[in-house]
């Protein structure tokens, strides 16, 4: 067993989400982490999509992690590059482009690095990037104590023209979308598809032609879900009730309360305070070919997915898991609690179950079978998601990774 092969390009992750998962040896993912938190795009199918943002005098929309521009009727790359100031050929080279190429009006370029923020003077409303909402609720609570200061007050400074401080226009607010490169073989649809939106939103956000067209390299923004209305707001949060000063607020019913909650009983507080007392066992990251992989260490931040011998180790580049090999039809565990992102197969037929963990953690799972999961699942560490896949040789190959960089399984598993 130990001798088999198991080739790189078999075992390669591509993930596009939280996910694009193409079988090719290198992929882009340049989504920053944007597959966790409060800026995740999964529900964007649920709802119609919004507007895309529109840019400011130059053609730039800003995001806190990237910006883009957009190019108007009759621009080059390098026209556009010598609006923005930007080297031509360095901004033609990062999208797979020459700087003489012409570029389709309203078609988004994504930028090497960041050039100076829209605000008033480029036309936009105010000055920064576009803020998730979360943000701007703090920034808008600051703004009220400001203008409930007189001696601040006094000494703020505001543009000709700028309405009274009661109207003043609010910093822009939004989702950060996904920013999706494209590779070789991939289509406006197996896109779409991927990240749960439809053509249609895809091609207007970027400005696509009649017929889809696509090219390697290329960067697309992924279209992000209209802000739910008002009064559906109000009425998820009717059965708040108001509470006196210094008492507790009540927690709003979460979406997945339509389903029944588990029967086991959290832990005593004592005991968990208790158990985060105590110091974990100094770790050991380096995975050595042929351990056992059956034991669970449980002052470890995962638990082995499977029971069985490591048989090739991580290698950045290389290998960007581990590979544990174990009888086709072995029970696969998840390795930590969390929400199972993205369910799909690479051109291989490998079936791959991907997993969000707080802190911006993913778990990766491939060449499974019997899924017992499906996108969406609230799961526990432990749980079964699936079995090993039959093969010859069978194993699973298992992957973390931090935001979208791979790490060592084993600093997690130890």
């Amino acid at each position: 067993m130990h001798n088999r092969r198991f080739p790189a390009s078999r075992l390669a992750l591509p993930l596009g989400v939280l996910a694009a998962l193409a079988a090719c040896d290198s992929l882009d993912y340049d989504m920053r982490g944007r597959m966790g938190g409060s800026v995740d795009t999964s529900a964007a199918a649920l709802q119609a999509a919004a507007n895309r943002p529109a840019p400011d005098n130059r053609g730039i929309i800003s995001y806190p992690n990237y910006q883009v521009a957009v190019a108007r009727r009759d621009d080059t790359v390098a026209t556009l590059a010598g609006r923005i100031g930007l080297p031509a050929g360095e901004l033609a080279r990062y999208n797979g482009m020459q700087p003489d190429d012409p570029l389709r009006e309203g078609v988004i370029i994504a930028l090497p690095g960041r050039v100076s923020e829209p605000s008033p003077a480029t036309g936009a409303a105010t000055t920064g990037p576009i803020q998730p909402p979360a943000q701007v609720d703090i920034a808008t609570l600051a703004g009220g104590a400001i203008d409930r200061a007189p001696a601040v007050q006094s000494q703020v400074i505001t543009p000709a023209g700028t309405p009274p401080a009661s109207t003043a226009a609010q910093p822009q607010t939004g989702v950060e979308p996904i920013r999706h490169k494209v590779t070789r073989g991939e289509t406006a649809f197996t896109i779409a598809r991927l990240y749960n939106v439809t053509p249609r939103a895809l091609a207007d956000w970027n400005a696509l032609d009649a017929n889809y067209t696509l090219r390697e390299g290329q960067y697309l923004l992924i279209p992000v879900a209209e802000p739910r209305s008002s009064s559906a707001s109000s009425s998820s949060n009717a059965a708040l009730a108001t509470t006196a000063p210094g008492t507790g607020s009540p927690t709003p019913q979460p979406p997945s309360a339509s389903q029944p909650l588990p029967q086991n009983e959290p832990a005593p507080a004592a005991q968990t305070a208790s158990a985060s007392t105590t110091p974990a066992a100094p770790a050991k990251p380096v995975a050595e070919i042929g351990q056992s992989a059956s034991k669970p260490a449980s002052a470890a931040a995962m638990a082995m997915p499977v029971q069985g011998s490591i048989v090739r180790e991580y290698a950045k580049g290389k290998n960007e898991g581990i590979d544990i090999a174990a009888p086709g039809g072995t029970p696969v565990q998840a390795a930590a609690a969390g929400t199972v992102a993205a369910i799909t197969r690479n051109t291989d037929n490998v079936q791959i179950v991907v997993i969000r963990h707080p802190d911006e953690l993913l778990s990766i799972y491939t060449h499974l079978d019997g899924l017992q999961v499906a996108k969406g699942d609230a799961v526990t560490r432990g749980q079964s998601i699936g079995s090993v896949r039959a093969g010859d040789p069978a194993f699973l190959h298992f992957e973390v990774r931090k935001g979208f960089d791979s790490v060592d399984p084993m600093t997690y598993l130890r």
